[in-house]
């Protein structure tokens, strides 16, 4: 259970950091401020809780641990349970957050750092540019996880390549699909947000799960596993 909850705690992070940049100063830090409090909390979540339960912070990401045969269906579940429930406090504790700010705010109007694509969502990119966008980026990161963290790679560093790859996929994707790759991120906001947000919500549970998956099976068959 300790391991499950630590994915409670650093999705939580994640989340916070992240989408709670994007929400209060997303108009004063820009795309790359966005994109450093990304990265900069996927490494604190890691250094913080990675000894406990590696700091996946990530459905997609366990999903390619345990299809690379890193770890058991039971702890699969257990971490998707606790990424989930992570990112959905950590929603609804920046929704209280930004409910105080002067002039009050509008969620339903203003958003919650939720996930979307298409006319009125960032660039306006179509579902094929977020389908191809998500898949490819978390394909990478979850390769970057993978690689990083497999025995005969540099112990220490593994946060630091992982936290820089979160950040790179976001100066890369925020205008795209606001930058998913990761389902619970997804969720949390979505939940509290609705509408839209919940009616595209299946494009980033779905697809960052099959990048995940798909950079699993490369280690799975040695592809990328070191020799």
């Amino acid at each position: 259970m300790k391991k499950y909850f630590a994915e409670v705690v650093g999705t939580f992070i994640l989340v916070l950091f992240g989408c709670g940049t994007a929400v209060v100063a997303g108009d004063k830090v820009g795309i790359l401020g966005i994109a450093f409090a990304f990265g900069l909390a996927q490494v604190a979540a890691i250094y913080g809780i990675g000894p406990i339960s590696g700091g996946h912070v990530n459905p997609a990401v366990s999903f390619g641990v345990w299809t690379a045969g890193r770890m058991s269906l039971k702890d699969l579940i257990g971490y998707w349970i606790g990424q989930f429930v992570g990112a959905i406090l950590a929603s609804w504790v920046l929704a209280a957050i930004v409910h105080g700010v002067q002039g009050g705010y509008n969620i339903g109007v203003s958003g919650l750092a939720q996930d979307g694509w298409g006319p009125g969502y960032q660039g306006g990119y179509d579902v094929t540019s977020a389908i191809i966008f998500e898949f490819v980026a978390t394909l990478i990161f979850v390769i970057v996880i993978l690689g990083s963290t497999q025995q005969k790679a540099p112990s220490g560093f593994a946060g630091l390549a992982i936290g820089i790859t979160l950040l790179a996929i976001h100066i890369f994707g925020i205008h795209i699909t606001g930058v998913s790759v990761n389902p619970a991120r997804s969720l949390g906001p979505a939940l509290i947000v609705g509408g839209k947000a919940l009616a595209q919500l299946w494009l980033f549970l779905l697809v960052p799960s099959l990048g995940g998956i798909a950079a699993g099976l490369l280690f799975r068959t040695k592809a990328l596993e070191a020799s």
